[in-house]
């Protein structure tokens, strides 16, 4: 299930799809502006409200720092696991 953010439809991505769906993994994307339907705005909200709240950063990289940690401290307060994916920029 995915939105259709530009990293879910790029073109890297859409050359994907075929390959996986020989491997059984079909993409669904979710109506347009549909939050209620993407359990993941409920976390960013969660991680917005309350892991980075009312914080300041100078810069992207102190930004990405701390989702990544108030990710880690959401995934360990709820009891599930949390992966990391680093995805190949150019």
């Amino acid at each position: 299930m995915q939105d259709n953010g530009a990293i879910h439809t790029s073109k890297v991505v859409r050359q994907q799809w075929a390959r996986w769906q020989e491997q059984g993994l079909f993409m669904f994307f979710l109506p347009a502006y549909c939050s209620q339907m993407n359990l993941i705005e409920g976390q960013w909200h969660q991680l917005k409200a309350h892991e980075i709240a009312g914080r300041m950063f100078d810069n992207e990289y102190d930004l990405a720092l701390a989702v990544m940690e108030g990710m880690a401290s959401r995934s360990e307060q709820g009891g599930y696991t949390l992966e990391r994916f680093k995805f190949k920029s150019s």
